[in-house]
């Protein structure tokens, strides 16, 4: 009996040892058979508790009239399938006549209660379908990204979702995104984590830094084109429509439309061009928009005029080109002046990080989703890197990036370098790298004492 009470007592040590430091661990250990039991025996009486129940059928209630018997319960969706995951539980339900997807993701804060776990997400999946995220734990306190993750051109993981799953950036179905922020809520680091996830593929990266360089010119040597201030960038940004344009003469010419070619070769973008034809995508990440759209004189209004006319014509024309387009500020709204809110209706997806007032956050989802604004105003400023991801669908959820140190992304930056294309009309803007120092052993100085 003492062996059998020293033996619990060390696995009781051990689970809270695990829930303590490695949560990920004590879930698939422990917490994922507890939290199935707890599901399978509470599922009725929750689903009751929340009014997620449906009325016996009229079929039923005569049935029992007739038998005698008592009258039947409210019926609850029915189980399709329960399957644990390294995070937590996925639960799919069949929907019984009458209810609706959006009954389930207003509940979702009473079944994270009543089921005893961390966060419940619910999502449709087809008509009569609806699915239940639930995780465990809280996965955003670490993040930790899975080790082997799908990676391809243009779509890369850049953090981790409130659910469990992994964010990616697909620039192939959001081509062009808005990132707000204030600062120190980890919009840099998301940019880092970006950009060393675009090098080791076949991208050219264009960077506007209007910080003299400071957050980007530590990478450039996987920048093909790098401007780090208003001017540089208005020529910079001049060049780009410039490249446009002739990307679009090649689609042209290239369109191949004739009465017997399959429909199939026809193209209209650049994605459909032979593989030798095809330019390189080209991804512009610009860094505190507002410099670019403040003038403090009429030389200065000029050229903001021209920087703002051509990033809302890239953003209008460039997706079919192979330009996409990563604005990045700590505020985006109609103060900074004209063109501003013609150019932020183009970006399709939307990041917010942790910012300083309601506005702020209304800049981004204020015309997406009501629910995202109040998510983006509740951040923890003590969890640098969450945010609130989302699109022009309405959709959105919280997600947190993995913190990418400097040393990583020039690391990775570096290790690439050899893939940076060239582009001829934004060679001019190429950074200037310095010379490598390979560093051998430090040899001791000599002894110069009393040496004149």
């Amino acid at each position: 009996m003492d062996a059998l009470w020293a033996t619990l007592l060390v696995v009781l040590a051990l689970a809270l040892l695990l829930r303590w430091r490695r949560p990920t661990w004590y879930w698939m250990t422990f917490g994922v058979t507890f939290a199935t039991i707890r599901v399978l025996i509470r599922y009725r009486s929750v689903m009751d508790a929340c009014g997620l129940t449906v009325p016996p059928a009229r079929w039923r209630l005569a049935l029992a009239r007739v038998a005698n018997r008592p009258v039947p319960e409210a019926r609850s969706p029915r189980i399709l399938r329960l399957r644990p995951t390294a995070t937590g539980l996925v639960l799919r339900l069949k929907l019984r006549p009458g209810q609706d997807a959006f009954d389930f993701s207003a509940s979702s804060d009473r079944l994270r209660h009543s089921f005893g776990l961390h966060n419940v997400v619910s999502r449709e999946i087809r008509s009569g379908v609806v699915e239940l995220r639930m995780t465990g734990y809280d996965v955003l306190e670490r993040v930790r990204m899975p080790r082997a993750l799908p990676s391809e051109v243009l779509r890369v993981p850049v953090a981790l979702r409130e659910d469990g799953e992994v964010h990616y950036r697909d620039y192939r179905q959001v081509p062009h995104a808005l990132n707000v922020g204030a600062t120190k809520s980890g919009k840099s680091v998301y940019q880092r984590t970006l950009v060393a996830g675009l090098a080791p593929h076949n991208v050219a990266l264009v960077g506007i830094d209007c910080k003299n360089g400071v957050e980007l010119s530590p990478l450039a040597a996987r920048f093909s084109a790098l401007a780090e201030n208003p001017a540089d960038a208005a020529v910079l940004l001049s060049a780009l429509v410039q490249y446009m344009g002739r990307v679009y003469q090649v689609i042209r010419a290239e369109q191949r439309i004739s009465v017997g070619l399959p429909d199939a070769e026809i193209t209209a973008d650049i994605w459909d061009l032979p593989a030798h034809l095809r330019p390189v995508p080209v991804v512009v990440i610009v860094d505190e928009v507002a410099e670019l759209a403040l003038a403090a004189n009429k030389a200065e209004e000029v050229r903001r005029d021209q920087i703002v006319t051509d990033l809302v014509r890239l953003a209008q024309l460039g997706r079919a080109a192979g330009i996409h387009l990563e604005i990045c500020g700590q505020r985006f709204g109609s103060e900074l002046g004209k063109g501003i809110t013609m150019l932020r209706a183009q970006l399709t997806g939307r990041t917010a990080h942790r910012v300083n007032d309601e506005t702020s956050a209304s800049m981004a989802f204020g015309d997406i989703s009501p629910d995202a604004v109040l998510a983006a105003v509740q951040i923890d400023r003590d969890r640098p890197g969450t945010a609130v991801a989302g699109d022009s669908s309405g959709g959105w959820s919280r997600i947190r990036a993995p913190h990418t140190t400097l040393r990583k992304a020039v690391d990775t930056c570096n290790a690439h370098a050899h893939r940076t294309p060239s582009i001829p009309e934004l060679d001019p803007f190429r950074p200037a790298l310095p010379p490598r120092v390979h560093v051998g052993k430090v040899q001791p100085k000599a002894n110069t004492a009393g040496a004149f």
